[in-house]
């Protein structure tokens, strides 16, 4: 059971890394790339509470009242249940004294959920197979999620020397 030090500690270093995340897709379509639109998110969220769990194209569905908020929130609180993912598998001492390899790992390793649950909830297919660049695609998740790793490492580290 974390203390709830631990458990303030787990939420930010979720948080963290999820903003690292939303710097990068910030820094990919200044560059034109084309990024996750976490409305969407919001907008199948609304539509699995009534019951659709798949669509042929988000996008195409009926928009959902407060879809972008809805999909916002949903982003931080998985980044949240990945950190805590990352401490269930290598223990609360983690927290104090952050290495990279396993945020690196976890983080890798949580591109399971967006290529066999979300993008083929969405429409995209499973790992983005209905999409015109597949592999393109794979790859800017594959490399979404390192960087999610990544900001797991950082903000551990930032807090672990902020706080001790």
């Amino acid at each position: 059971m974390l203390s709830m030090a631990e458990g303030v500690r787990l939420v930010l270093v979720g948080v963290g890394a999820t903003v690292l995340m939303d710097v990068w897709s910030m820094l990919l379509k200044a560059l034109g790339v084309a990024t996750l639109d976490y409305a969407m998110v919001g907008r199948w969220a609304g539509h699995l509470c009534r019951g659709t769990f798949t669509h042929a194209s988000i996008g195409k569905a009926a928009p959902v009242r407060g879809e972008a908020s809805l999909g916002w929130a949903i982003h931080y609180a998985v980044g949240i249940a990945f950190a805590a993912l990352l401490v269930s598998l290598y223990g609360v001492q983690w927290l104090r004294g952050p290495t990279w390899w396993p945020a690196l790992v976890v983080g890798a390793v949580t591109v399971v959920f967006p290529y066999f649950v979300l993008q083929p909830a969405m429409g995209a297919g499973v790992a983005a197979s209905r999409t015109a660049t597949p592999w393109r695609n794979r790859l800017r998740s594959l490399v979404s999620h390192c960087v999610f790793g990544g900001g797991l490492y950082l903000s551990a580290v930032a807090l672990a020397r902020a706080v001790g």
